[in-house]
Protein backbone atom coordinates (compact mmCIF):
# COMPACT_ATOMS: atom_id res chain seq x y z
CA UNK A 1 0.00 0.00 0.00
CA UNK A 2 1.14 3.79 -0.92
CA UNK A 3 0.39 7.32 0.16
CA UNK A 4 -1.83 8.70 -2.50
CA UNK A 5 -0.45 12.06 -4.27
CA UNK A 6 -2.08 15.59 -3.27
CA UNK A 7 -3.19 15.43 -6.61
CA UNK A 8 -5.33 12.11 -6.71
CA UNK A 9 -8.49 10.96 -8.67
CA UNK A 10 -11.46 9.83 -6.56
CA UNK A 11 -13.25 6.74 -8.21
CA UNK A 12 -17.07 6.07 -7.82
CA UNK A 13 -18.61 2.62 -8.84
CA UNK A 14 -22.29 3.02 -8.43
CA UNK A 15 -23.86 -0.87 -8.71
CA UNK A 16 -26.52 -2.95 -6.66
CA UNK A 17 -25.87 -5.29 -3.82
CA UNK A 18 -27.00 -8.25 -5.91
CA UNK A 19 -24.48 -7.68 -8.34
CA UNK A 20 -21.69 -10.73 -8.34
CA UNK A 21 -18.41 -11.30 -10.44
CA UNK A 22 -17.58 -14.87 -9.98
CA UNK A 23 -20.05 -15.69 -7.37
CA UNK A 24 -19.22 -13.00 -4.93
CA UNK A 25 -20.78 -9.69 -4.32
CA UNK A 26 -19.00 -7.34 -6.67
CA UNK A 27 -18.37 -4.64 -4.72
CA UNK A 28 -16.57 -7.40 -2.80
CA UNK A 29 -14.79 -8.75 -5.10
CA UNK A 30 -13.79 -5.01 -6.27
CA UNK A 31 -12.43 -4.01 -2.61
CA UNK A 32 -10.41 -7.32 -3.02
CA UNK A 33 -9.04 -6.13 -6.30
CA UNK A 34 -7.73 -2.99 -5.19
CA UNK A 35 -5.79 -4.36 -2.20
CA UNK A 36 -4.35 -6.97 -4.43
CA UNK A 37 -2.94 -4.37 -6.79
CA UNK A 38 -1.98 -2.07 -3.44
CA UNK A 39 -4.61 0.97 -4.00
CA UNK A 40 -4.04 3.69 -1.18
CA UNK A 41 -7.58 2.29 0.18
CA UNK A 42 -11.07 1.49 -0.70
CA UNK A 43 -14.78 1.96 0.93
CA UNK A 44 -17.98 0.49 0.34
CA UNK A 45 -21.05 2.66 1.07
CA UNK A 46 -24.51 0.85 1.38
CA UNK A 47 -27.55 3.22 0.41
CA UNK A 48 -30.76 2.91 1.73
CA UNK A 49 -32.65 4.19 -1.27
CA UNK A 50 -31.88 4.86 -4.85
CA UNK A 51 -32.65 4.06 -8.02
CA UNK A 52 -30.66 3.73 -11.74
CA UNK A 53 -30.91 3.27 -15.16
CA UNK A 54 -33.80 1.18 -15.06
CA UNK A 55 -35.87 3.65 -12.73
CA UNK A 56 -36.37 0.72 -10.26
CA UNK A 57 -36.55 1.96 -6.71
CA UNK A 58 -34.30 0.31 -4.10
CA UNK A 59 -35.38 1.31 -0.93
CA UNK A 60 -34.70 0.28 2.79
CA UNK A 61 -38.34 0.96 4.37
CA UNK A 62 -39.43 -2.22 5.69
CA UNK A 63 -42.80 -1.94 3.72
CA UNK A 64 -40.89 -2.06 0.54
CA UNK A 65 -38.06 -4.09 1.49
CA UNK A 66 -35.41 -4.08 -1.45
CA UNK A 67 -32.60 -7.06 -1.01
CA UNK A 68 -30.69 -4.83 -4.20
CA UNK A 69 -29.98 -1.61 -2.07
CA UNK A 70 -27.52 0.80 -4.02
CA UNK A 71 -23.83 0.24 -3.19
CA UNK A 72 -20.72 2.40 -4.06
CA UNK A 73 -16.97 2.21 -4.05
CA UNK A 74 -14.97 4.75 -3.61
CA UNK A 75 -11.07 4.79 -3.66
CA UNK A 76 -8.94 7.84 -3.80
CA UNK A 77 -5.54 7.15 -5.63
CA UNK A 78 -3.13 8.57 -8.12
CA UNK A 79 -4.53 9.11 -11.60
CA UNK A 80 -2.54 6.38 -12.94
CA UNK A 81 -3.44 3.45 -10.37
CA UNK A 82 -7.04 4.34 -10.95
CA UNK A 83 -6.64 3.52 -14.67
CA UNK A 84 -4.75 0.28 -14.61
CA UNK A 85 -7.47 -0.86 -11.58
CA UNK A 86 -10.03 0.51 -13.91
CA UNK A 87 -8.57 -1.98 -16.78
CA UNK A 88 -8.32 -4.93 -14.30
CA UNK A 89 -11.70 -5.10 -13.29
CA UNK A 90 -13.41 -4.08 -17.09
CA UNK A 91 -13.89 -8.04 -17.32
CA UNK A 92 -16.00 -8.16 -14.18
CA UNK A 93 -17.99 -5.53 -14.54
CA UNK A 94 -21.62 -6.08 -16.64
CA UNK A 95 -23.23 -3.04 -15.06
CA UNK A 96 -23.03 -0.21 -13.19
CA UNK A 97 -22.54 3.67 -13.34
CA UNK A 98 -18.72 4.45 -12.75
CA UNK A 99 -17.70 8.40 -12.69
CA UNK A 100 -14.12 9.94 -11.83
CA UNK A 101 -13.69 12.94 -10.28
CA UNK A 102 -10.02 15.15 -9.34
CA UNK A 103 -9.47 15.55 -5.67
CA UNK A 104 -6.49 16.70 -3.68
CA UNK A 105 -5.72 15.00 -0.72
CA UNK A 106 -5.66 16.80 2.53
CA UNK A 107 -4.98 14.11 4.69
CA UNK A 108 -4.08 10.37 4.83
CA UNK A 109 -3.58 8.45 8.08
CA UNK A 110 -2.25 10.61 10.71
CA UNK A 111 0.00 13.10 9.06
CA UNK A 112 -0.64 16.07 6.43
CA UNK A 113 0.42 15.37 3.08
CA UNK A 114 3.63 16.72 2.69
CA UNK A 115 4.03 19.46 -0.02
CA UNK A 116 0.85 21.96 1.69
CA UNK A 117 -1.95 22.93 -0.38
Amino acid sequence: MHTPPQDALLLRIFLGENDRADGRPLYEALVLKAREMGMAGATVLRGPMGFGRAARLHTAKILQLSNDLPVVVEIVDASEHIHAFLAAVEPMMAAGLVTLEKATVIRYGGAPVTGGV
